[in-house]
C-alpha cells in the first residue's frame, strides 16, 4: 500500500506578488481575494487539496510589510506563524523584484531548516534574459532554495511545483476530513466576497478602513439568507460606501451575491448595511472580534 503524506505548505512574499492567485490555482477554488491592490489578504487562509494518498494544507498569508497600525501588526503575526508550523515554505517573488520588505523575515527564509521553494512569478510579463538574471540573483541570495519559474495567472509551471510539493511532504495521516476545502467558516467567505467588491470599486483609504461582519447566515434547502454589516471608521466613509441614492452599495451587493451563489451553489438573499465603528483598526477589542490579535 502507498503510504499517506500530509503537511503544511505556507506561501509568503511581498504584497501583490500573486500569493492569492497561486493559492487559488492550487486549490481550484477562489478562497482568497485577488485584486490589483496591495494588502488584500488580511488573514492566514487555509486551502486543502486532497488526493488518495496525500493532503496538502496550503496557507495564503498577508504580504510582508512594515506595520503602520495595529491591524497591520496583527497581519504580520499571521506571517510569523506561517514560519512556525510549515513543512514546506513557498517564497513567492515576482520577476524584477530584488528583496523582501522585511530583513528579519528574509533571514528566516535563508536560514530555514525546512525545504524552501522559491517561485519567480509573472514570468509572462518578461523575457528569457530577465528570467535568467533573476534565477542567477535568487540562487545567490537564497542558496538553500529550489527555484521555479511560474505564471500563477496562466497556470504555467504550477503543476510542476505542486508535484514537487507532493514529493517533499512528510508521511502523515490527513489532518482534516478528506472532503474539507478550508478551515474557515461560511461567514468568512461572505465577508471576503463583500470586501473584494469594495477593494475593486472604491479608491484610496476606503477599502483599508473597511471590515465586514456577517450577523446572520440562515441556510434553507434552496436559499441562503445573509445579513452583513460593512464597518467603516468615519461618517464621511459611510456616505462614500453608500453612494448617491444607495447606488454604490447596491452594486457591491449585486456583485457579491453573484460570486456567493457560485461559491455556495445556491440562491443568495443578501442584505447589506453600513455602520461607523470608530478607529476599529487600532482597537484591540475590535480586532479580536474580527479574528485578528489571536495571540
Amino acid at each position: 500500500m502507498t503510504k499517506h503524506k500530509a503537511g503544511f505548505v505556507n506561501i509568503i512574499g511581498n504584497p501583490n506578488v500573486g500569493k492569492s492567485t497561486l493559492m487559488n490555482a492550487f486549490v481550484g477554488e477562489r478562497l482568497s481575494i485577488i485584486t490589483s491592490k496591495a494588502q488584500t489578504t488580511r488573514h492566514r487562509i487555509l486551502g486543502i487539496v486532497n488526493g488518495d494518498d496525500f493532503q496538502v494544507l496550503l496557507s495564503d498569508t498577508p504580504g510582508i510589510i512594515k506595520p503602520a497600525y495595529q491591524l497591520q501588526e496583527s497581519m504580520m503575526d499571521f506571517v510569523k506563524s506561517a514560519f512556525e508550523d510549515a513543512d514546506i515554505l513557498l517564497y513567492l517573488v515576482e520577476l524584477g523584484e530584488k528583496e523582501l520588505k522585511d530583513e528579519a523575515f528574509f533571514n528566516k527564509i535563508t536560514n530555514s531548516k525546512i525545504p524552501v521553494l522559491l517561485l519567480i512569478n509573472k514570468i509572462d510579463k518578461g523575457n528569457e534574459e530577465l528570467l535568467s538574471e533573476a534565477v542567477k540573483m535568487w540562487k545567490e541570495k537564497v542558496p538553500n532554495a529550489e527555484i521555479f519559474a511560474i505564471s500563477a495567472l496562466q497556470n504555467f509551471g504550477v503543476p510542476e511545483v505542486f508535484n514537487r510539493i507532493i514529493e517533499l511532504l512528510p508521511e502523515s495521516p490527513p489532518f482534516y476530513p478528506k472532503d474539507q476545502l478550508t478551515d474557515k467558516p461560511e461567514r468568512f467567505f461572505v465577508n471576503e466576497a463583500i470586501r473584494e467588491k469594495i477593494l475593486m470599486h472604491y479608491k484610496k483609504e476606503i477599502p483599508y478602513s473597511v471590515e465586514i461582519d456577517t450577523e446572520e447566515f440562515f441556510e434553507d434547502e434552496n436559499i441562503i439568507r445573509i445579513r452583513s454589516i460593512i464597518m467603516v471608521e468615519r461618517e464621511t466613509q459611510k456616505g462614500i460606501i453608500i453612494g448617491h441614492r444607495g447606488s454604490a452599495l447596491k452594486r457591491v451587493g449585486i456583485e457579491a451575491r453573484k460570486d456567493l451563489e457560485k461559491f455556495f451553489g445556491k440562491q443568495i438573499h443578501l442584505e447589506l448595511y453600513v455602520k461607523v465603528n470608530k478607529d476599529w483598526r487600532s482597537n484591540e477589542k475590535q480586532l479580536r472580534r474580527f479574528g485578528y490579535n489571536q495571540k
